[in-house]
């Protein structure tokens, strides 16, 4: 895998971006719960995780510093239950999303086991902005000296 070099002077305030990927390598590696990854419309995405045994109770979905968070705690009650066997896990969970600047949340469901989080992308717009150049200060000082010469 070939490394990105963020040091380069030509890209100037992406400080944060190896930080970024750094957790998003160390999040990914997590298994559980399972997850989906829709495209609903071109603006319109939709997350889906796999919660069975959890109630709307035991999820907790958030927003931080541009990161999804969606993080899951097994009730007390489950403890109580004296399992034969037990395929359905019921543990405690984090799941991180990065999510890009300018999306949003724009609600979260449960249905049939699911959670899902739907999220809308900002419109792309082209954002040109002219940059007036003004004198140095240094050509000013010398136009003033040539005028009090005069």
């Amino acid at each position: 895998m070939t490394r990105v070099q963020f040091n380069n002077p030509f890209m100037l305030g992406f400080d944060n971006l190896e930080r970024m990927i750094e957790q998003l390598a160390k999040a990914g590696s997590e298994g559980f719960p399972p997850y989906n990854i829709e495209q609903l419309t071109e603006n319109r995405l939709r997350i889906s995780l796999a919660v069975a045994g959890y109630d709307e109770k035991d999820l907790d979905v958030s927003v931080e510093d541009n990161q999804l968070i969606i993080r899951g705690r097994q009730s007390p009650d489950a403890e109580q239950h004296q399992y034969l066997y037990r395929g359905i896990a019921g543990r405690n969970f984090q799941r991180t999303f990065m999510l890009a600047h300018g999306m949003r949340v724009s609600g979260a469901t449960m249905d049939k086991g699911l959670l899902h989080i739907d999220l809308v992308k900002p419109e792309p717009t082209a954002n040109v902005t002219k940059i007036q150049i003004n004198a140095s200060q240094n050509k000013e000082i010398e136009l003033k000296t040539k005028d009090e010469h005069d």
